[in-house]
């Protein structure tokens, strides 16, 4: 287990985000990335909510934005210090950005992810 503040932890998962290439990011579309305390079942780091780019239509108007949550407490319990904390942040920050480009995880495992 890990401890780093609330603060430090967004501060990490910032830049997880800042890794991402700006020619994906330019394409993600109506997304919101959030650090949430608790996750809503054990073991879980980051959750996907939303409608991928791959499954929207023209039906897809005033929505709201998809939702990528990090939990930070289950990272902190995780992760044994601060460098694997800040590895494991960066793969789910990639993680859950696979599934708003509408690949699942059977694919990603297959990457290698």
């Amino acid at each position: 287990m890990v401890e780093v503040s609330a603060v430090e932890f967004e501060g990490l998962v910032s830049e997880a985000l800042d890794t991402i290439p700006p020619d994906l990011t330019r394409l993600m579309k109506n997304v919101v990335v959030v650090v949430v305390d608790r996750a809503p079942e054990e073991g879980l780091l980051g959750l996907y909510t939303g409608v991928p780019l791959t499954e929207r239509g023209d039906w897809y108007a005033g929505v709201l934005p998809d939702r990528i949550e990090i939990y930070r407490e289950e990272h902190l319990a995780f992760c044994s210090d601060r460098d694997h904390l800040r590895e494991e942040i960066a793969v789910t920050v990639v993680h859950e950005i696979a599934h708003h480009f509408g690949i699942d995880d059977r694919r990603l495992h297959e990457l290698g992810w």
